[in-house]
């Protein structure tokens, strides 16, 4: 983190009076005759101060003796730091923040009360930041996503100061959608940010983040970009999966389309699959599955088809034909969901990243978590919204 420095105030004196000539005559004769004229007093200057902040705070231009006209505070690129004058015309404060490592020219032109302008210039250099932080943002932008997948926003580096983020992301929706950001734990160990709908998302919805970060302060690094993002949301879809029963079953619109036989975790120990609602992550083809990356032995290493993620732990819906006994039978898997080569090959042509699967059985490892792949819809609408920084 960036040391805090005391912000100097560069003062810069502009006389804005014009010079007079004082002319002199002979005095003329005879009682109460003036022989000189008094020059007149020139107008007082005004004062213009612009304040050098440190990083992560507005600049602030103040006059004394007049009044503010025009402030231009840009960057070496032609970055304009835009702002307000305050009542009175006195004072000015730019709407966003000084960039850490960035050269800033400051051009102020002023008015006394008697109409004269003049105009100043000067110069400040923000110090380099000791860290930078960055964004992934899911999904993708300009995708199409089903009903369940949230604006999700994964920071490179600690985020000590969540509110001060959370304030500077801005998700607007084509239908005034209801939603709350909350902060997890992502399952790589990093920070992360969802904004998850309070319900899920009516198809044809068009989602959009404004992440106006340049110049904040994360706590961990300094953000020296902004960012923006968007998708829309497409077919109401909802994938159904019944362990106890071994079936899956596809639902569009509020309907059933297709049911198909399945094999899920086998139940008693560490190959049991999750419960709960997990998003569909990715459609990820035809991948090399090593149960050893999951702290299971060497149960398995082959390369599967049709892979499905739903977790970042590792449970995918895929084509598992070696279990093709036990599909809608009983449960045989090492955590997966498997079923047929041509149901899997359908299947994964029908739905979407971001369908939810709403995953139901006695004999599981638990309830999905927040942070292990998209699980927020696993917690209520209230224990979601209190996970905001701004709660």
């Amino acid at each position: 983190m960036l040391p805090i420095r005391t912000p100097r105030s560069v003062l810069v004196a502009v006389a804005l009076g014009v010079s007079l000539t004082a002319c002199s005559a002979q005095a003329a004769s005879g009682p109460g005759s003036s022989g000189t004229s008094a020059p007149t007093s020139p107008a007082a200057p005004a004062k213009v101060t612009v304040v050098d902040p440190a990083a992560g705070r507005p600049v602030s231009v103040t006059a004394s003796g007049g009044t503010l006209t025009v402030v231009k505070v840009a960057d070496a690129e032609g970055g304009v730091l835009t702002g307000r004058t305050g009542a009175g015309g006195t004072s000015w404060r730019s709407d966003r923040k000084a960039v850490p490592g960035t050269s800033y020219t400051v051009e102020v032109t002023s008015r006394t009360a008697d109409g004269k302008e003049s105009t100043t210039r000067s110069s400040f250099v923000t110090p380099e930041p000791k860290a930078v932080n960055k964004l992934t943002l899911a999904p993708g932008k300009n995708t199409t996503v089903g009903v369940g997948h949230p604006m999700s926003v994964v920071f490179d580096l600690p985020v000590t100061r969540k509110a001060d983020v959370e304030r500077q992301l801005k998700v607007t929706t084509s239908n005034a959608t209801e939603g709350s950001w909350g902060w997890v734990k992502d399952y790589s160990g990093r920070d992360r940010a969802d904004w998850r709908p309070k319900e899920y998302w009516k198809p044809g919805t068009k989602v959009t983040l404004e992440a106006d970060l340049n110049g904040t302060d994360s706590g961990g690094g300094w953000f020296v970009r902004d960012y923006r993002t968007g998708f829309t949301v497409g077919a109401a879809q909802v994938v159904k999966v019944d362990l106890d029963r071994q079936k899956l079953t596809l639902e569009r619109d509020g309907r059933a389309v297709r049911t198909i036989p399945v094999s899920g975790g086998t139940p008693g120990g560490d190959k049991r699959s999750w419960r709960g609602t997990a998003v569909l992550m990715a459609k990820e083809g035809t991948i090399n599955m090593n149960s050893e990356t999951v702290g299971l032995g060497d149960a398995y290493d082959k390369m599967v088809d049709y892979s499905m993620r739903l977790t970042w732990s590792g449970m995918y819906a895929h084509a598992a034909p070696w279990n093709a006994a036990y599909f809608g039978k009983a449960n045989k898997s090492s955590g997966c969901i498997g079923m047929s080569d041509e149901n899997a090959s359908s299947f994964y042509a029908s739905v979407n990243v971001g369908d939810p699967f709403e995953i139901t059985g006695r004999d599981t490892k638990g309830t999905v978590a927040e942070g292990n792949g998209y699980g927020a819809w696993n917690l209520s609408w209230a224990q979601w919204k209190a996970k905001s920084a701004l709660a």
